[in-house]
């Protein structure tokens, strides 16, 4: 028998160290339940915690939500105060019994048209009466086109509402030339003591009417100066030897240019709003002597009537060039020249004019409309031929009666004896109550082509001190001063500041003027327009009326400062989205009645889509005081501000007072894809 087997030792050792390993794995176990239930527990505190801040997170929104939506409640507010407002002034005029028609009623305008075109027996002083009347329809119709939001009006009224305006311009012009007949079939009866001849000059403030007629028929008279408006003329031997009568009517209005010049500035909202943000402005600008297309429609001859097709077709270009101005051709910064006497056109002038393809050295220049603008209104020049006049006979007098209306004497420039062309040399006085701000472009009119021209105009001479111009046409025609539209573009500053409860004062700084208007209700008044360090245009200050006949008054005295759809392509500028800048004009005009706004240097670099512009909250019991800053901005489009204020101002402005401090910030963060403070 061999050995017996050695038994193993450490038996009791090995079961320990399998006891601690299962003691660890049991703590290690109950640590891992410990740490799992603690994160249970927290997370189940966190999202209590958040549940919490949740509740009260969204009971403040909806809070906030509730007074966003009131604040946004007044412009249905405000629309509907102002078609209320609408409402009231027809009722008053219908109260008023004055004898003028109601611009919206068809039947009344053409009753009023068919009576005032019948009575054939009216002179001259009748006629202005007239105008008074005739010029406010107009004002009202081209309001009503243009304030009138797409939803209230259909596009048969817009339509009839532009006939209509086309009309009544073609009619106060017939009326004119009727009035001029009727005055020199008895030119005899008032010939001047001094020289044989007949002159006078009616002058109010819409149009001054001058005219001479030559009885004698000598040439040493003929040159003769109007004292009473300033206006004069030298005529060539071979009219001054004929039976013939010159007449200068200077109308304050123009009623000449196409319909769509005197409508433009307000931009419309008619594409879709998904259209207009996603929509970025492209560069649509022409190569220099491209044919521009939709520029120059036809409109109002200056002394012969144009046909109903061819007003209707002015009617119809206007409504083609509302919905597509982007059209618009290269041009080069006007400079200032200082020379005063202009014998050919400045190389500054000659950027703002078109010039026709057809390789002729001196081809005739057509005015871009849209860059150069009539300013201080039109002057008719216009040479008569004298009807037949009273003859005595014994007891009786004798006269031949033509039927053939007022005619213009067939007159075309010659030779003069010394070889030069005969040409005719007219001088006006500028009116008073307009600015010039450079030396203004003279053009004349053509009716065959529909537009406004500087060919056939020479030796221009131009007296700033004495407000006077003077230069030599080819043949008598109609003469407009012209002037940039966009020379006080763009804006340095622009500030907008509450002065009281449903009151606001509107300042911009622009290149040569400096300007203020007050608003209040749904109103404005020119506060002051300073040039220089000197007030100017008294006339109009001081006086209420509606954003839109401000923003004319203003561009007739040669402050054009609302600029238009195009008017980026012609002024180095950022552009922004149409759409974005009338909602963030909106959201102004809604805290306009307790914060203070004014431009940033930030804002040109700011995109299409976002604005940047200045804030603060004042007191509208307190004065205003500027926002102190140093740098220039370029905002656009202020003249739908300056309507949304307005409008809104009124409803907003309580209700703002109380809630837009304690809400701004909630508020501009639901706005910020607009606007970025």
């Amino acid at each position: 028998m061999g050995p017996k087997p050695k038994k193993k030792s450490g038996g009791k050792g090995g079961k320990s160290k399998k006891a601690r390993e299962r003691k660890l794995r049991e703590e290690a176990q109950l640590q891992a339940e410990q740490e799992e239930a603690e994160r249970l527990e927290r997370e189940r505190l966190r999202q209590e915690h958040l549940k919490i801040l949740e509740a009260k997170f969204q009971e403040k929104r909806e809070s906030e939500l509730v007074e966003f939506k009131s604040l946004e409640q007044k412009f249905l507010s405000a629309k509907q105060w102002k078609m209320d407002y609408r409402e009231q002034a027809k009722w008053e005029h219908y109260l008023s019994c004055d004898g003028t028609p109601d611009p919206t009623v068809t039947q009344e305008m053409n009753t009023f048209m068919s009576l005032w075109h019948d009575n054939q027996d009216e002179d001259v002083q009748l006629v202005k009466e007239k105008e008074e009347v005739v010029l406010n329809l107009i004002e009202k119709l081209v309001s009503l086109i243009l304030e009138t939001s797409p939803d209230e009006i259909s596009e048969e009224q817009r339509d009839q509402y532009q006939e209509f305006i086309l009309q009544l311009q073609d009619l106060l012009h017939k009326k004119y030339n009727e009035a001029t007949q009727n005055l020199l079939k008895i030119a005899g009866m008032y010939e001047d003591s001094e020289t044989g001849n007949m002159h006078t000059a009616i002058k109010d403030k819409n149009s001054t009417f001058c005219i001479w007629v030559n009885l004698k028929k000598k040439a040493r008279f003929k040159k003769h100066v109007f004292q009473e408006a300033g206006h004069g003329f030298d005529l060539p031997k071979s009219l001054a030897l004929s039976s013939v009568a010159v007449r200068v009517l200077h109308t304050c209005y123009d009623h000449v240019s196409p319909l769509w010049v005197q409508f433009q500035g307000l931009p419309r909202q008619e594409a879709s709003a998904s259209q207009q943000l996603t929509e970025h402005p492209k560069d649509t600008r022409q190569k220099p002597g491209e044919e521009e297309k939709g520029r120059e429609e036809p409109s109002v001859p200056a002394a012969e009537e144009t046909s109903s097709d061819e007003r209707k077709e002015s009617a119809a270009s206007l409504k083609e060039n509302s919905k597509n101005t982007e059209d618009v051709k290269e041009t080069e910064e006007e400079t200032e020249k200082n020379s005063d006497i202009l014998d050919v056109p400045s190389e500054d002038e000659e950027a703002l004019l078109q010039e026709e393809p057809g390789g002729r050295e001196e081809a005739p220049r057509v005015v871009d409309l849209q860059q150069l603008v009539p300013v201080g209104g039109v002057f008719h020049i216009d040479v008569l031929q004298l009807p037949p006049q009273a003859q005595d006979v014994g007891d009786w007098s004798m006269v031949e009666l033509l039927d053939v209306g007022l005619e213009m004497y067939p007159y075309s420039a010659g030779q003069a004896e010394d070889g030069t062309q005969e040409a005719v040399h007219i001088t006006l006085r500028l009116p008073d109550n307009v600015i010039y701000f450079k030396v203004p472009v003279v053009a004349r009119w053509e009716p065959a082509g529909q537009q406004w021209r500087t060919d056939g105009i020479s030796k221009i001479t131009y007296e700033a001190e004495e407000k006077r111009i003077s230069f030599r046409l080819g043949a008598f025609c109609t003469v407009a001063l012209l002037q940039d539209a966009h020379l006080n573009l763009p804006y340095q500053a622009w500030e907008l500041h509450p002065t009281g409860v449903d009151e606001g004062l509107f300042t911009v700084t622009a290149v040569f003027a400096t300007i203020q208007i007050q608003i209040k209700d749904n109103q404005c008044m020119l506060s002051s327009v300073v040039v220089e360090e000197e007030k100017v245009l008294s006339h109009i200050t001081g006086k209420w009326m509606t954003p839109f006949a401000l923003r004319e008054t203003l561009k007739r005295a040669g402050v054009n400062i609302f600029p238009a759809e195009y008017s980026p392509e012609y002024v180095s500028v950022s552009r922004k989205v149409a759409l974005a800048e009338v909602k963030a004009y909106d959201q102004m005009a809604l805290l306009a009645a307790a914060f203070a706004f004014a431009n940033s240097k930030w804002n040109g670099a700011a995109g299409p889509e976002r604005f940047v512009f200045k804030v603060c909250g004042v007191s509208p019991a307190l004065s205003p005081s500027p926002v102190r800053q140093k740098e220039l901005t370029h905002p656009w489009w202020l003249q739908p501000l300056l309507s949304s204020v307005t409008d809104c101002t009124r409803e907003s402005s309580r209700g703002t007072q109380v809630s837009a401090t304690r809400h701004l910030q909630r508020k501009m963060e639901l706005m910020r894809h607009q606007v970025r403070l």
